[in-house]
């Protein structure tokens, strides 16, 4: 699937993902389907428009997770399509009743849209890693290592755990086990299914504030302490935090699109690290932001990070830890969450 005037869709075009997949796209050649909620929004019109290439190759949709029959029109056509859009609530005309219902429908309509349109040859879902966590079944702790063949028990009640990241979780863990069962069989028209199960997103954005994964990544520095609340949620969750680059998760997704045969479940991050190590970084490399003591203490989970799939299928990460926190401070300041 190299690009050459390749036309693929992106939805949920406007948000931190796929703003820069969008872009990087664009970059790389692509003709690129977009999907927003509302083409009325003029100010993610006009970041998407600004784009290198936007004004020849970006062709905008109005398009409602909510109302997942509204992607046909852009997935037309496509040869790739990148669910990037989830939904994170539903909305008051929504006809679900819960995020998780909301996000299943939409798998499974913009599954079949691919399959009709006869013209897509690989579904790329942009899942989440809190969909693969590595506690046990029962609640008694945690697999030796955290891997492609992890699936988040829904059973567990986790002490960090709110509405919203439940449900967050659930939906995500759901429509990730949906989407795998496409690609499979005939009546799919030969099309490939891939989904990538990203870890924490930092780095800098092309949005004009700090998206909320980046807000998350710092919060030990801004001292937020809901932006905290997820991090810790997610070290419960996981054992520790598995953070990636937002040049790596878009990189990651264009190379699952040229990569040939290539389908199934692949986590994506480039460190894996506790909340207190996380805090020590910034103690390091950030003195002047007065990480507290306190967040150098905390649970230190003994899961190891064990997947190694996409790397092996070729990919290289280009961002560690340092770079990522690097970028994340950077976004920050010229949003003006830090003011120094």
């Amino acid at each position: 699937m190299e690009n050459g005037k390749c036309r693929v869709c992106v939805t949920g075009a406007a948000g931190f993902i796929g703003s820069s997949l969008v872009k990087k796209l664009l970059e790389k050649g692509y003709t690129v389907h977009a999907t927003l909620r509302n083409l009325g929004d003029a100010s993610k019109v006009q970041l998407l428009k600004s784009f290198p290439h936007a004004d020849t190759e970006l062709v905008l949709f109005e398009a409602d997770i909510n109302r997942p029959d509204e992607f046909e029109q852009a997935i037309h056509g496509c040869m790739c399509v990148f669910h990037v859009a989830t939904p994170l609530q539903p909305s008051d005309a929504s006809q679900f009743k819960n995020t998780s219902e909301a996000a299943v429908s939409a798998i499974k309509s913009i599954a079949e849209c691919c399959t009709k349109s006869g013209s897509v040859k690989r579904l790329i879902y942009t899942a989440s890693v809190c969909a693969a966590s590595p506690l046990k079944d029962d609640g008694s702790g945690y697999k030796e290592s955290i891997d492609e063949t992890c699936w988040t028990p829904l059973n567990l009640s986790l002490a960090s755990s709110n509405g919203f990241f439940k449900d967050y979780t659930v939906s995500k863990t759901l429509a990730e086990n949906e989407v795998l069962g496409y690609g499979s069989s005939e009546k799919d028209g030969g099309m490939t299914v891939v989904t990538l199960a990203c870890g924490i997103v930092g780095g800098d954005t092309v949005l004009s504030y700090t998206p909320g994964s980046v807000a998350a990544f710092i919060s030990q520095v801004t001292h937020n302490a809901h932006s905290y609340r997820s991090v810790k949620y997610a070290e419960e969750l996981l054992g520790k935090l598995p953070i990636v680059h937002i040049n790596d998760v878009c990189e990651a997704h264009i190379f699952c699109m040229e990569k040939p045969s290539i389908s199934g479940r692949f986590l994506i991050a480039s460190a894996f690290v506790s909340a207190a190590q996380l805090a020590g970084c910034y103690q390091l490399y950030y003195p002047e932001f007065n990480v507290k003591a306190e967040k150098l203490d905390g649970a230190k989970g003994d899961a190891k990070w064990g997947s190694t799939k996409l790397i092996e299928k070729g990919f290289e990460y280009k961002s560690d830890l340092k770079m990522i926190i690097d970028d994340s401070i950077r976004c920050a300041r010229r949003t003006g969450d830090l003011q120094h």
